[in-house]
């Protein structure tokens, strides 16, 4: 199983328990603004951890989704997830959500460095992807202070509450990744 850990939070995988904390944070209009998925019940978050994620690391076109945890309390914060890509195996898209009540503390930056480091060490991943909408500029802030670079701009090329949204590709290379 895995348990990455840090001096202030630790990831692991999800767990049917997580489902009422996750909904809590993912259901805030403020959090899903700029996401695609957003629940409506705790039923939906209830599916999308039996039938929306998988349990293990590496399976091609699926989501492995992690608990961002902080230590004290023991407490979930948020989640990050890795998409292993159908065609592309040497190539993962992420994504990450926090609670808006644990933003601009760094556990952000700290979750990602240590899912970065396991993607490109553990896993041998060669590219590591993030979609982002060019309004939600602390996620873009985010992706920069990882030192992602930003590789593309779509213009209303995905669709979202009905309205159709820019993307933009931010990208970092195994290579360019310094674990700290």
């Amino acid at each position: 199983m895995i348990d990455l850990r840090s001096e202030r939070i630790h990831l692991r995988p999800i767990q049917p328990s997580d489902a009422s904390r996750i909904f809590t944070y993912r259901s805030d209009p403020e959090i899903y603004k700029y996401q695609l998925w957003r629940p409506n019940s705790i039923e939906e978050v209830n599916e999308f951890i039996k039938n929306g994620i998988v349990t293990e690391p590496n399976i091609p076109n699926t989501w492995f989704q992690l608990a961002i945890c902080i230590h004290e309390p023991n407490e979930l914060i948020g989640d990050c997830g890795i998409h292993f890509l159908e065609r592309e195996t040497d190539q993962i898209e992420f994504g990450i959500t926090l609670d808006k009540n644990y933003q601009g503390y760094g556990y952000a930056s700290q979750a990602l460095k240590m899912l970065f480091t396991y993607i490109f060490i553990s896993l041998h991943k060669h590219r590591i992807v993030a979609s982002v909408d060019p309004r939600n500029i602390p996620s873009i802030k985010l992706l920069e202070r990882m030192k992602m670079r930003k590789e593309a701009y779509f213009k209303e090329s995905i669709k979202s509450n009905d309205q159709w949204v820019d993307d933009i590709v931010y990208a970092i290379l195994d290579r360019e990744w310094k674990p700290a």
